[in-house]
């Protein structure tokens, strides 16, 4: 099958450090041509994939200092993807809806992975206005806000089994909080639960320029603790060692997080997560097995001390069982061709 990946320009395929919806884009790529699929992949010039690429901006915007224009770069792109849509069987897009003004002639040939939260106002309307395009959810729970739209399915993240290394032991003795600083993703939460458990907590996070203020005012007093460390921003390198040898990752969240991604990193390395019960949660983390799903502090420090004694091996095998990189790439495969058909009217109004 001949399958176009377009990606956001945000972050190079994978990024350097923080990203999300780039790095699972990178591992789909790479199962796909794995799998014997002819794959393209639309991204920025400093993209490194297996797949056929074509440069649509010479560096990611996040990482480029100069001015630049998000949408006009999207824009650009979208426009290469339309006039070489002809030469593809399907077109994968990742860049939420900025698509769905330029692709209804060939709607039914595209596919829609919403990386994102839904319950935004002016989403319900778009997604009525463009009902054609079908859509999938990461998470069951992401799709709550949108319950009408087009689904075809929901397909859980993945990642290389290779990524990260098993490590059957917590060496640091430490917890783990990994993301990025901002009110939803509660790191204040994540230190009381720390200090509540009487444990060292790690804190590897990036702090984008809208979370500065809350970062200063909210989180550096906090850090003055012998308990908590910052250690700022890391990438793949760093992560396997800073989860692999984590007692267990905190994932205390206040938000609808449509997946999730760090959970499984930590899944990867064998080390239990300590998640709060909201969005995605009780669909990612097997309670009793890979972790355990709270909805308070109490109960987060007395999870914190349990997971400590679990095995650590069972929680791999269930990670290479649900959430590697084939097992994602296989449920897409299976989408496209059930969903997607081969022939039909729009490569005809294409070529």
């Amino acid at each position: 099958m001949r399958i176009a990946q377009i990606a956001p320009l945000c972050e190079a395929v994978p990024p350097p450090l923080y990203g999300g919806t780039e790095r699972i884009v990178a591992w789909l790529t790479d199962a796909l041509v794995e799998l014997g699929h002819d794959v393209t992949l639309f991204a920025s010039a400093d993209s490194r994939t297996r797949a056929r690429l074509v440069p649509c901006r010479d560096q990611a915007l996040r990482l480029d200092p100069g001015l630049k224009s998000d949408v006009a770069a999207h824009l650009s792109m979208l426009q290469e993807v339309h006039e070489r849509a002809a030469e593809f069987d399907v077109l994968h897009f990742h860049v939420d809806l900025l698509h769905f003004p330029l692709f209804t002639d060939c709607a039914d040939r595209t596919l829609t992975t919403l990386h994102g939260r839904l319950d935004l106002r002016d989403l319900p309307e778009a997604y009525r206005r463009w009902p054609r395009y079908p859509l999938v959810s990461i998470s069951d729970h992401q799709r709550r806000p949108l319950r009408f739209a087009n689904w075809r399915g929901t397909v859980h993240h993945g990642l290389p089994e290779t990524l990260f290394p098993f490590s059957p032991r917590a060496e640091g003795g430490y917890l783990a909080f990994l993301g990025r600083i901002s009110p939803e993703k509660r790191p204040d939460r994540a230190i009381a639960i720390a200090k509540a458990a009487g444990m060292p907590l790690r804190i590897a996070a990036k702090v984008d320029e809208a979370d500065r203020q809350y970062f200063r005012e909210r989180i550096e007093p906090l850090l003055d603790d012998p308990l908590v460390e910052f250690v700022g921003e890391i990438g793949d390198a760093e992560k396997a060692r800073f989860l692999g040898d984590a007692v267990a990752l905190l994932f205390p969240i206040d938000w609808p997080e449509p997946f999730g991604l760090v959970m499984i990193e930590a899944m990867a390395c064998g080390t239990p997560v300590v998640a709060w019960n909201c969005g995605s949660v009780p669909e990612v983390v097997d309670d009793g097995v890979t972790g355990r799903i709270v909805d308070d502090l109490p109960a987060a420090a007395a999870a914190v001390r349990e997971v400590a004694g679990y095995d650590r091996r069972r929680i791999r095998a269930t990670f290479e069982r649900r959430f590697s990189a084939m097992a994602m790439a296989r449920r897409y495969e299976a989408l496209y061709g059930q969903h997607l058909p081969l022939e039909g009217d729009c490569l005809r109004r294409l070529a």
